[in-house]
């Protein structure tokens, strides 16, 4: 299974593990993002099959970010990626049509399971 992967995350070294994650596993990262306003213009420009999203973000969070994609295209696929004890802004995160999440620090397993559901 292969998909077109957009990693949204302020934080270089969790962008740079969950890329690892997916390249050996063959999904092709065709973009990063540092903040949510950088998500939307990406997805746009991009069009992935799937998004990973950080939910706590300078500039515009995971949520609004989220919101924004779904405006756009309301079939996008969009995992968030959260910290320990943020239940609150995941069920927010889902209300707004997040496909699933995924829990910092990220377990490999973890993450391609999340990924293999909502692309399968």
């Amino acid at each position: 299974m292969s998909g077109k992967i957009l990693i949204v995350d302020d934080a270089a070294f969790m962008r740079m593990m969950i890329k690892d994650i997916l390249s050996k596993n063959g999904f092709e990262v065709v973009g990063e993002a540092t903040d949510g306003a950088q998500a939307v213009e990406k997805y746009k420009e991009l069009s992935p099959d799937l998004v990973t999203m950080d939910i706590t973000m300078p500039e515009m969070d995971g949520i609004t970010s989220l919101k924004e994609i779904k405006k756009i295209d309301p079939n996008a696929k969009v995992i968030m990626c959260s910290a320990m004890g943020q239940q609150a802004m995941v069920i927010d995160a889902i209300q707004a049509g997040a496909k699933d999440f995924i829990v910092k620090p990220f377990q490999a397993d973890r993450v391609l399971e999340a990924i293999k559901k909502t692309l399968g």
